[in-house]
């Protein structure tokens, strides 16, 4: 083979790695739930096809696909540790899904972030398994081959974790009514207005605050309609009147970015079913808000 050849070969390479990119981002930031993560998974995923002998290998995409599925599990598998030390509630990194909806999947299915959250209880290879079939539609037998294990055991992996979401969530409302219930929840929580904040919060209600032990919030959960709301109505003097706020979307919902004096400080983000706001999510670190916002500004 001439040096030609080994350009030609490098060419398609990286053809082939360049369309299958947004699949394989999309599969690793499900099933770490961190836009960081995932780019450090997708890179390491070129390194190794480059390194690889790509003169057997028929179906490039899958190739991938296998390689960032395999690597994204064995991360969370060590990641898991860390977010046993890790100061106060851990949500996952939002991402800006206004140009690509459902971040390189066949459906927009495991991106929510109330999703995303609950998919981090799950061991990694029941989160990985039920991404690829909900999300990218594999067929079971391609997960299979993917997760090393059988095809019975994948359809259990799948129904797992299906059955531990439907448990954990209620059915989530159209976009629209969600933006409707995040604006009426805004303007009583910028004003501490307890009946409405009583009258949208369901009665098992949960406010998750991520600041990573950076800022200022709380490190416990607040759990419960009547603490919700008093938690809410007693910062409200001292946190919204020097904040500015931004509609934005988050992994395919409305959300609500608030600056104070130029800079992020938080990302609101509800979860919403036919009874009200079931849970309310503060992203509030600043290393997962940064690329956030650094996305919006692109």
């Amino acid at each position: 083979m001439g040096a030609g050849d080994d350009t030609d070969s490098l060419d398609q390479a990286t053809r082939d790695f360049i369309a299958a990119r947004p699949q394989l981002f999309g599969i690793a930031y499900r099933v770490l739930g961190s836009a960081v993560e995932a780019e450090d998974i997708v890179q390491e995923t070129w390194l190794r096809w480059q390194n690889t002998n790509r003169a057997d290998i028929q179906k490039p995409a899958a190739f991938l696909a296998t390689v960032t599925a395999r690597l994204a599990i064995n991360f969370a598998q060590s990641a898991r540790m860390r977010r046993e030390s890790y100061v106060g509630p851990w949500l996952p990194e939002p991402v800006d899904t206004s140009t690509d909806p459902q971040v390189g999947a066949e459906r927009a299915e495991a991106l929510d972030l109330a999703v995303l959250f609950l998919l981090e209880k799950l061991n990694p290879v029941e989160r990985a398994a039920y991404v690829l079939r909900e999300a990218f539609d594999y067929p079971y037998k391609q997960i299979a081959d993917i997760l090393e294990t059988s095809e019975a055991n994948t359809r259990q992996l799948v129904s797992r974790a299906r059955k531990h979401l439907s448990a954990e969530r209620r059915e989530p409302v159209s976009s629209d009514a969600h933006r409707r219930l995040l604006e009426v929840f805004l303007a009583a929580a910028q004003t501490g207005n307890l009946s409405v904040l009583e009258d949208v919060l369901t009665a098992d209600v949960i406010s998750y605050s991520d600041g990573g032990g950076v800022r200022g919030a709380s490190r416990i959960p607040v759990v419960g309609r009547p603490h919700v709301s008093k938690y809410l109505a007693a910062f409200a003097p001292r946190f919204w009147p020097q904040a500015d706020v931004r509609w934005v979307e988050a992994n395919g919902r409305p959300a609500v970015l608030v600056s104070a004096d130029g800079n992020a400080v938080a990302l609101l983000s509800v979860d919403v079913s036919a009874r009200g706001i079931e849970r309310i999510m503060w992203v509030m670190n600043p290393a997962k808000l940064a690329p956030y916002v650094a996305s919006l500004n692109n």
